[in-house]
This record gives structure tokens, C-alpha cells and sequence, in this order.
């Protein structure tokens, strides 16, 4: 029985990474296709969806290597765009105390927006499901890497990605992320809230600040939700 419990932890883990499996390898093809467009090396390549994975961060590394950009200003810019990995970790941070250093190590390295956004539905948990997390993360990287070698190997029939559409797949996995968290009506009411401001102020003429704007007001919303259902 004791054997089992280990297996039963991981298997719930791929499951819960599935959403993030359907957005991440076609994410991650069209990653693959654009490194081999820019002239970056297939190893190179490889090695990013290994040791970086980060999908913003690797887009734009790409597209500043196409550009001749050299090594000192790429390494700023993808540590910058990553700094609200910071923020992630922080917040998840109380629900970690009894992981060993080289656990919270290879957590923290395949925390994404898309798991943590997973993992914080079930925080409290995390203390005691510690499989099912890593096992979690672990699959959406494999997803990820996968993605990355089919695209590496279609980058020399593709010429260009965008009539496919694979963009819409990260649109698509967000989507599929957020109706799996709203389980209750103030998180209902705050996803609601939220998606109509950022649409109104996008149809407004607002540029990237809309999307900053329509998350605080949308976190606001929803701590008073929470809190005046609970009086």
C-alpha cells in the first residue's frame, strides 16, 4: 500500500498538468521553429527548454539573437521579464517549510506562470503532496522540451508559423486554467470583473498597462468579494 501512494501522488500530478500539456507543445513547437529561423544552434536551442525554460523569456532571447543582439544585453532583459518568478516563489513560500533545499531547488527551477497558477488553487496542500507538485512541474517541462524538439525538427519545412495559429494555444491554456479555478462565486465574480475592465480598457486605446491595471483592480475586487461573504 505504502508503494502505491508514491504512484497514485505522480499520476495525480501529470492529470493536473494537463491543461498546460495542450498549451505548451504547440507553445513550444512554434518556439522551436522560430530558434532554428533566427540561426540558433539545434544543441543551443535544446539547451534553453533544459536549463532555462521559460517561454517569454526564451521568445525574446530569440528574437534578440536574430537581431544581432550581443550576450550581456540578452541575459539583462530575459533576467528582468523573469523577475516575477520572485513574487511567485515568495507567495508560495509559507507552504514550503519542511522541503529539503534540493527539493525547493528543482520546485522553484520549473515554477511557471502556468504552474504556480495550479499551485496556488491548492497551496495548503502542497506540505503534503510534495509528489503530485514535482510531479506536476516535471511534466509541464517534458511538455515544454517536447515541443521544442518537434519544432527543431519541422524549422526546416515551416516557413513561418502564424497561419497555423499556434499562438492562440497559450490564450487557449489560460483559459482552460482559469475556469478550473473558479470554484466558488467570488472567484467567479473576480474572474468576471477582471476579463471585462482589461476588454474595456483595451477597446479604450490602452496599450500593455491595461492588462497591469485590470489585475490589481481585479485582486482588489476580489478580496472585498471574499470578505463581504464572509459576514
Amino acid at each position: 500500500m505504502i508503494a502505491v501512494r508514491p504512484t497514485r501522488a505522480c499520476w495525480a500530478g501529470v492529470r493536473r498538468a494537463l491543461p498546460i500539456v495542450l498549451g505548451y507543445v504547440p507553445i513550444g513547437f512554434a518556439y522551436g521553429v522560430l530558434a532554428g529561423k533566427s540561426g540558433l544552434s539545434q544543441s543551443n536551442t535544446l539547451l534553453m527548454s533544459l536549463l532555462v525554460f521559460a517561454g517569454s523569456a526564451q521568445f525574446i532571447a530569440v528574437g534578440l539573437f536574430a537581431a544581432g543582439t550581443g550576450p550581456a544585453a540578452i541575459i539583462l532583459t530575459t533576467f528582468v521579464v523573469n523577475l516575477r518568478h520572485l513574487l511567485m516563489a515568495a507567495s508560495l513560500t509559507p507552504y514550503l517549510a519542511g522541503w529539503s533545499k534540493r527539493t525547493l531547488a528543482l520546485f522553484s527551477f520549473q515554477l511557471t506562470d502556468e504552474t504556480f497558477a495550479l499551485h496556488s488553487v491548492g497551496a495548503s496542500r502542497l506540505e503534503c503532496c510534495r509528489l503530485e507538485a514535482l510531479a506536476l512541474n516535471v511534466t509541464a517541462q517534458f511538455s515544454w522540451v517536447l515541443g521544442t524538439i518537434l519544432g527543431m525538427i519541422a524549422a526546416g519545412l515551416i516557413d513561418d508559423v502564424k497561419p497555423y495559429g499556434l499562438d492562440y494555444a497559450l490564450a487557449a491554456m489560460f483559459i482552460g486554467l482559469l475556469v478550473s479555478q473558479c470554484e466558488s462565486r467570488a472567484r467567479l465574480c473576480t474572474a468576471i470583473f477582471a476579463g471585462g475592465l482589461a476588454t474595456i480598457l483595451y477597446l479604450a486605446g490602452w496599450q500593455q498597462l491595461y492588462i497591469l491595471v485590470a489585475t490589481v483592480a481585479g485582486a482588489t475586487f476580489g478580496l472585498g468579494v471574499e470578505k463581504w461573504s464572509k459576514h
